[in-house]
């Protein structure tokens, strides 16, 4: 499931940007804090997805140091 669930949670993380866009303040500073909030909502999902994606198809393969190498 690993490509899907990133899907579904950048689908999670566009309802929710959506739904700041609409909820945030009136006044002077609402384009400063719906800037805010999209960018920090877009920089957590990136950082979370690069890390799953990173921890799922490793680029070196772990191997275990405690075993006797046979000859």
């Amino acid at each position: 499931m690993g490509f899907f669930h990133v899907v579904i949670v950048g689908l999670v993380i566009a309802a929710i940007g959506a739904a700041s866009w609409f909820i945030a303040p009136k006044g002077k500073n609402q384009v400063l804090l719906r800037t805010s909030v999209l960018l920090s909502l877009t920089c957590c999902y990136l950082m979370w997805a690069i890390t799953y994606l990173a921890q799922l198809h490793p680029l070196i393969a772990p191997r275990r140091s405690d075993l006797r190498h046979e000859a």
